[in-house]
């Protein structure tokens, strides 16, 4: 049996992405947002939505640029402070022993500890409520080699360990179940045998 509860956000688990801003060294900052996701794939397109008041807000509106760093169980304690706390009253890069380094196309920071880095621009700005939606095209994506597999060339984020956020509590992913189409890929056939 089912109950109804009030209307809420309950997509979850959601990705802990730490996103970076900033065009110059004074006035990178760093947030951390679970409204996150993909909505285009050509052009590669993604959101992030953002409250007002959040002091990257400013920024990220001036700027029309940001970096999506997925997070990893050993970012986990970043992720939640830079969620917590304000840029107005820290520099958390420095706070949180994380470094900056150059975006390739934008001005915008990377967290050099991410895995994955998805730099984006800004097209569009939604407002919704309580947050309003930053559209953005992808521009560029820079992925850390160690998480690349040499064989394959494909990369592996399941070694990342990347974290998710559910209901207030952030979570480590875990095991691959299979790959996209498996449900409906055809069993190999049994090779019929030459003998009777």
């Amino acid at each position: 049996m089912k109950q109804s509860w009030k209307p809420g956000t309950m997509i979850y688990p959601l990705p802990a992405v730490l996103v970076s801003v900033g065009a110059t060294e004074e006035e990178y900052n760093l947030f951390t947002v679970a409204w996150t996701g993909t909505v285009c794939t050509n052009p590669p397109m993604c959101y992030i939505s953002v409250r007002p008041e959040r002091h990257s807000y400013e920024i990220l509106k001036r700027t029309g640029e940001f970096v999506i760093n997925l997070t990893t169980a050993r970012l986990a304690r970043a992720t939640d402070w830079c969620g917590v706390r304000s840029g107005r009253d820290y520099d958390k890069f420095k706070e949180m022993g994380l470094k900056p380094v150059p975006a390739a196309v934008i001005k915008a920071p990377v967290v050099e500890e991410s895995p994955v880095a998805i730099e984006c621009r800004v097209k569009q700005v939604i407002p919704l409520g309580s947050h309003d939606m930053f559209l953005a095209e992808v521009v560029n994506v820079l992925v850390d080699e160690e998480y690349i597999d040499p064989e394959s060339g494909k990369l592996d984020l399941q070694r990342a360990e990347l974290i998710t956020y559910s209901h207030g509590e952030y979570f480590r992913l875990g095991d691959v179940i299979d790959h996209f189409g498996w449900s409906v890929r055809k069993a190999k056939k049994k090779p019929k045998s030459r003998h009777k």
